[in-house]
């Protein structure tokens, strides 16, 4: 690797922090200015102040932000500004993160929230989860599930092609699958077709990423909808 490349990838990475930080500052500014918002309101400034934060690495700060958000979100039903919260919570790499992780998914699952989330959340149980589990084979089904369902006819082809490209990433990894009739076999060996297997099944992983730390009562927000 020559010198100059040297320099100047370093040069490009002390640009990109410098606009950072002149971000970072307009959006404290911005959050200063609007302490009377609406709670949400305010808890998608936090947000966006805490994206900036992550990608700063200033972590800790960006998960007590992004916490504090969170809490907002969920109690004003706001399920897709929860599930963006989890996914900067997830970013923040700190203790509980694998946690906010698997409540994320079960929000993004269990509630119409944009399919596009969605599916970046269950991308993530994707790449928590060793190559031979099932997890991650029951985590990409479900985001083609979910797209199907959710999806408009706009986005519909562009998401299920990323939808399908991450089944088939899966089924590699997992069972060196290469072509479509040995997909075909391993979808039908795992179960994967229907989502009346595969979506408890999904449930019960998510239960074992969160453990006993689940923020919520997820039989008391199951309720709103019943």
């Amino acid at each position: 690797m020559s010198k100059n490349f040297v320099e100047k990838r370093d040069d490009a990475k002390e640009q990109e922090s410098a606009e950072l930080k002149k971000q970072l500052v307009e959006q404290l500014q911005v959050l200063s200015e609007h302490a009377d918002a609406s709670p949400l309101d305010r808890a998608r400034l936090q947000l966006d102040v805490a994206e900036s934060l992550v990608a700063l690495e200033r972590k800790a700060e960006a998960w007590t932000l992004a916490r504090e958000a969170f809490d907002t979100a969920l109690q004003h039903d706001a399920w897709k500004d929860a599930v963006e919260a989890c996914d900067v919570l997830y970013q923040c790499e700190q203790q509980a993160s694998v946690a906010a992780l698997g409540m994320g998914v079960w929000l993004a699952v269990s509630f119409p929230v944009d399919p596009e989330l969605t599916l970046a959340m269950l991308m993530h149980i994707v790449e928590e989860t060793p190559d031979n589990s099932d997890g991650a084979a029951l985590a990409a089904v479900a985001a083609r599930y979910v797209i199907d369902l959710r999806a408009d006819d706009a986005s519909h082809e562009s998401l299920s092609f990323l939808a399908n490209t991450l089944i088939g990433r899966v089924a590699e990894r997992h069972s060196k699958v290469r072509d479509q009739a040995a997909l075909d076999q391993w979808m039908e060996k795992l179960a994967l077709r229907d989502p009346q297997i595969f979506l408890p099944r999904l449930g019960k992983v998510v239960n074992i990423i969160v453990g006993d730390a689940w923020w919520f009562d997820r039989d008391e927000l199951r309720n709103k909808f019943d």
